[in-house]
């Protein structure tokens, strides 16, 4: 509820915050289970959908198309992203968890390239583009929702539940595909095992879209509807008066596109390919390090609103380039426990860049375009950064021969990030409601004290 006399939004009762982060953590929990079991399953799908010969071009190809279905993640934030500052984010979020949920099932139903030949990897190109635009309209979406409904003064930390859900998502990829690998066996796998975590999105997304149509939209999406201040052009007012702020966001969520597909999806192709390690202690080893990094999304935002987000920023871009090297070399053990220990020190950074980042997308936009701005900068950059960062690095591996080369190749994207970072300004407490339109000058670069 708007408040006229203090300009401020009255205070969300306790249990339709919990109704909000419930609902808008399931669409997104939803959404990036689908994009870990790709690439946990990355390496069975490789061996069904591509022609054999060479298992290193057949991965490729299989990264390939991870990384071309992200090429619509931006036409989906800028289309749902345009229809959430016109008609709401409730309506926008029910709508993309459903397509994302379908197209996931669809997956699992697809024919191989055994049976069908090349329309084999076209369906399961065209399922993939379907599942990236959709979920372009998603995270930016549900990271506002919660955003518009939690106090100022906890922003960081309510948000930090949608990278909550992300986390466990990957996290319950991992359990699904390890239960998997332990109880059914190889031929089984092979034969049918491998469709069982696609379509389970199906009964999931249900449960969503029925969570996600009992809820009211935002207080401050409400307010500009009362206000007759919805914008009938978001894209162009988006580009027109915010695009020095977007540049200077996607630089920063490049480092978190990267770090936290790395983490994530890549790590446990690279314990497999550089380590030697087992299917199953590669899952094992990344289900460790992602329950970990979901209990510190919680403390990583109470910690950004504590000293801030420009500070959690440069706190998030060192911890990963301090962190790279012995997470990489640890993680090419391929035993259990190094493993796991690498990709633990790889998740402090992505953690603080995750959880900041959630809050930032909200932060740096006024109400009016706040959900076309965060999913076009959110989008863009995990589209050049998230989607071609298990081909990248499968490439700078072959091209040099050294299983460290995505290591410099992250070091070299967190700087850029900590450059981009730095040029936001401090908006930690501030009002939603009382973000300009015009962008906040941009601060001097020096880095702040800790």
């Amino acid at each position: 509820m708007h408040n006229n006399k203090t300009g401020t939004i009255d205070e969300v009762s306790p249990a339709t915050l919990r109704r909000v982060l419930a609902a808008s953590a399931i669409g997104n929990f939803i959404e990036w289970f689908d994009f870990a079991i790709y690439g946990f399953m990355a390496v069975i799908i490789s061996q069904h959908f591509f022609p054999q010969g060479d298992p290193t071009l057949a991965l490729l190809q299989t990264f390939a198309v991870f990384a071309v279905s992200f090429a619509l993640r931006p036409l989906g934030g800028i289309f749902f992203g345009t229809l959430g500052d016109r008609i709401g984010r409730k309506n926008v979020l029910a709508i993309t968890i459903i397509m994302m949920a379908s197209a996931t099932a669809v997956i699992g139903l697809l024919p191989t390239y055994e049976s069908i030949g090349l329309f084999a990897p076209l369906a399961l190109t065209l399922a993939r583009c379907a599942q990236g635009f959709s979920a372009g309209g998603e995270y930016a979406g549900a990271c506002a929702f919660v955003m518009e409904h939690a106090p100022d003064k906890k922003r960081g930390w309510y948000g930090s539940f949608i990278p909550v859900s992300t986390f466990s998502a990957f996290a319950t990829a991992a359990a699904l595909g390890l239960c998997l690998n332990t109880l059914v066996s190889e031929a089984t796998m092979q034969q049918w095992g491998w469709r069982i975590p696609f379509l389970i999105a199906a009964p999931l997304g249900l449960i969503g879209l029925y969570m996600r149509l009992k809820l009211d939209d935002s207080p401050a999406f409400r307010l500009i509807q009362q206000e007759h201040q919805a914008p009938n052009a978001p894209l162009r007012e988006t580009l027109n008066s915010h695009a020095p702020i977007i540049i200077s966001l996607m630089a920063f969520i490049s480092a978190t596109a990267l770090s936290f597909y790395m983490f994530s999806t890549y790590f446990a192709t690279y314990m497999q390919v550089a380590g030697g390690a087992s299917r199953q202690t590669a899952l094992l080893a990344s289900l460790g390090a992602l329950v970990i990094a979901a209990l510190l999304c919680p403390v990583a935002g109470y910690y950004s609103d504590k000293v801030g987000r420009r500070n959690t920023i440069i706190t998030a871009c060192v911890s990963l380039a301090i962190a790279v090297f012995p997470a990489y070399g640890l993680a090419a053990s391929g035993t259990l426990w190094a493993s796991m220990l690498g990709a633990s020190l790889m998740a402090v950074g992505a953690v603080l860049c995750g959880v900041v980042t959630a809050a930032l997308l909200s932060e740096q936009f006024p109400t009016r375009v706040r959900y076309t701005a965060s999913a076009l900068s959110y989008n863009v950059a995990y589209t050049i950064f998230g989607g071609t960062a298990p081909l990248v690095a499968t490439w700078l591996i072959d091209l040099t021969g050294n299983n460290l080369a995505p290591a410099w190749y992250l070091i070299a994207i967190a700087a850029i990030a900590l450059i981009g970072g730095l040029q936001l300004p401090e908006t930690n407490g501030i009002s939603l409601i009382a973000i300009p339109d015009k962008p906040i000058r941009r601060p001097d670069i020096s880095v702040p004290a800790m």
